[in-house]
């Protein structure tokens, strides 16, 4: 099946489907994202902060290399661990792709793990303060001076919103968040709500995936010790070997930082397993209430590896897509007449 192309936005403007697949980590975004591009001509794009930089597979979850050469995967493997990859240097990477895709007359299909990422695609990126290095710097001495957990207290006095979706170990973004309050005067969630440029010539169609709680940290928690077994204490130690700083962004992420704390000698390998579990699930909370703030999503109440779940999000896609079709064929049609 191929993708739609629909003439049904105002002023006959096209408007190409976009397919966005949202949902907590484990829950088979991926394996339902490769599932349906298969049957709808599609192509991969991954929404991740984490999925961006090379050297990081096992403990990010990234497609492998067999499921990538069946299926084009894009915005994967971008950025080496001492680069910054921000929302909107994202934005302006996939736009680039998301326009190859369209040329090629493919579906692009969004897996979707982090919620910045896709908002500032679709909605478009506030006017931001730029960076500050010296409250950077003030910032971080104050989290070294103070108990675990201060950036965050502090975060959660400024923006409570903001503060909900960013984990308390999140330095970097807890960081950018205080900085933008600070310097913005008022919190960052209403600065991300205010002076936005939407995507255009597309229409995204979001479906979301709900598994029971119990099922899905269930998952997690045997995930993670396959990720140990698969060999993520020795990709962590690759990194350090090849020169990552141990205060690069994507060491700081889940399981990257309590692995090489276990490295260091300081946490045994069942602490740090016990801790990666923890962190997941809390980091699974916190995406599903973002993604329940989304608008417009089809809710599936399972995983993305689940037959029935695919079939019914299958369908779902092929509805909408002909929708897409039939509203391009009518106003098609329509301009005809006027001819």
């Amino acid at each position: 099946m191929s993708s739609a192309r629909s003439s049904g936005a105002p002023g006959g403007v096209t408007s190409n489907p976009l397919v966005a697949i949202v949902g907590p980590t484990a829950s088979g975004k991926s394996s339902l994202g490769v599932w349906l591009a298969e049957r709808l001509n599609g192509e991969i794009l991954a929404c991740d902060s984490t999925q961006v930089y090379r050297g990081f597979g096992i403990g990010t979850a990234k497609p492998g290399l067999a499921e990538r050469r069946e299926i084009a995967h894009h915005l994967i493997d971008l950025l080496e661990p001492h680069e910054i990859c921000t929302a909107g240097e994202y934005r302006k990477r996939a736009i680039g792709v998301l326009q190859e895709i369209e040329r090629r007359g493919r579906l692009p299909i969004m897996t979707v793990g982090t919620g910045l990422y896709l908002r500032a695609l679709l909605e478009g990126l506030a006017d931001a303060p730029l960076r500050s290095e010296d409250l950077r710097k003030r910032l971080l001495r104050r989290a070294e001076r103070n108990k675990p957990g201060h950036l965050h207290r502090l975060l959660a006095r400024m923006d409570p919103a903001a503060a909900e979706r960013i984990g308390p170990h999140d330095t970097p973004k807890l960081v950018r968040a205080i900085e933008v309050c600070i310097l913005a005067g008022r919190p960052i969630t209403e600065v991300h709500r205010s002076g936005r440029e939407s995507l255009p010539g597309f229409r995204p169609i979001k479906i979301g995936l709900n598994p029971p709680r119990t099922a899905l940290y269930e998952r997690i928690e045997r995930r993670t010790v396959e990720m140990i077994e698969n060999g993520w204490i020795e990709e962590v130690k690759a990194l350090v070997a090849h020169g990552a700083a141990k205060d690069a962004k994507p060491l700081l992420f889940i399981g990257y930082r309590e692995l090489l704390e276990h490295l260091d000698g300081k946490r045994t390998l069942p602490s740090a397993i016990s801790e990666i579990q923890q962190a997941t699930r809390r980091y699974a909370k916190r995406q599903l209430t973002w993604f329940r703030k989304e608008s417009g999503v089809q809710w599936f109440e399972g995983f993305g590896d689940d037959t029935a779940v695919a079939q019914s999000a299958l369908r779902y896609l092929q509805a909408e897509l002909g929708k897409a079709n039939s509203s391009g064929a009518v106003r098609e049609q329509s301009s005809s007449e006027v001819a």
